[in-house]
């Protein structure tokens, strides 16, 4: 494995030049290049990060519901990050369950603001349930039980044991433990601990997409295949041997990567990469493991498949 610092020099000094070559590996991959289609009636929607929202027979999930970025100085400062409801209500479709990978502000900030508008039910972690608890929704929330199916109308969803990547200095997991704190008003972005992690493998219209939000994985948790996989990259440097292990794991069809967005930008403003998140990098490592491994990405709000909404 690489040192995960070796591109963070160049990235530094050339910050232009990475994001050129990241954005034109981005779009000659992407979904509208053709060669990758979806079972006729499903549609599937990417809002950056780790947030999707797929769609089949009248029932709509989200994953991970985050759209109310913030500049990184903004989030940095020890103040609660607040969630936009308007925004949420413009950008992010109605939907009838909720799945949480993890508890970082990047994937359940804007959680309490789809619950209270959807009255929908959660599925995740303690941590979860506790967010959903401070906004007086706790009857929402659902902890997953590993391994156990979920009949979410035509879909099944299954709950697989994970860890996130180590990303401060490839030593511990940052706000790692259990989200703990008793009031919204100390909701700073250091608040939102990580707590339990999941991949999350998801059954509908013949096909079974796998889900995983964060660079690192219990290899014997994986258990089945899948056909497409929904794959994080963002701080995949910091475990070793990753994309070999994950794809030899899950042996997918397809790979769709996301969560490798800059998401201290407006969602709607052009996409940025994440600092040395390395996306032809990405490509690249898939290739070792499977030179023949579709590949296809999509740019924030693009949907394929059967429109949602």
């Amino acid at each position: 494995m690489a040192s995960p610092y070796s591109d963070v020099l160049p990235f530094l000094l050339r910050p232009g030049a990475r994001q050129a070559n990241d954005r034109s590996a981005a779009r000659d991959c992407n979904w509208s290049s053709g060669g990758a289609t979806l079972p006729p009636g499903l549609g599937l929607q990417w809002f950056g990060t780790a947030c999707f929202a797929i769609a089949y027979e009248g029932t709509t999930i989200l994953t991970d519901p985050f759209v109310s970025r913030r500049p990184i100085a903004e989030v940095l400062r020890a103040k609660p990050l607040p969630s936009d409801a308007a925004l949420v209500e413009r950008l992010l479709p109605r939907c009838d369950a909720v799945l949480v990978g993890h508890a970082h502000f990047d994937h359940i900030l804007d959680l309490p603001a789809v619950v209270r508008r959807d009255r929908c039910t959660v599925y995740g972690s303690k941590s979860a349930q506790h967010l959903l608890g401070l906004f007086g929704l706790a009857e929402h929330g659902v902890i997953a039980t590993p391994h156990e199916p979920i009949e979410i109308g035509p879909f099944k969803v299954t709950f697989v044991p994970s860890v996130h990547s180590k990303l401060l200095g490839g030593l511990a997991v940052p706000q790692g433990g259990e989200l703990t704190c008793e009031h919204t008003e100390s909701l700073t972005q250091s608040a939102y601990r990580c707590g339990q992690v999941w991949g999350m493998r998801i059954e509908v219209a013949g096909i079974t997409l796998y889900h995983q939000g964060s660079c690192d994985l219990l290899d014997e948790e994986i258990r089945e295949p899948c056909d497409v996989f929904l794959c994080g990259i963002a701080g995949r440097s910091f475990t070793k041997d990753y994309v070999a292990r994950i794809i030899g794991r899950l042996k997918p069809s397809l790979v769709i990567p996301h969560h490798h967005d800059n998401f201290f930008l407006p969602l709607e403003q052009e996409m940025g990469f994440s600092l040395n998140v390395n996306f032809g990098g990405f490509l690249q490592e898939l290739r070792d493991v499977d030179p023949d491994l579709p590949v296809r990405s999509l740019e924030p709000m693009q949907c394929i498949g059967e429109p949602i909404g």
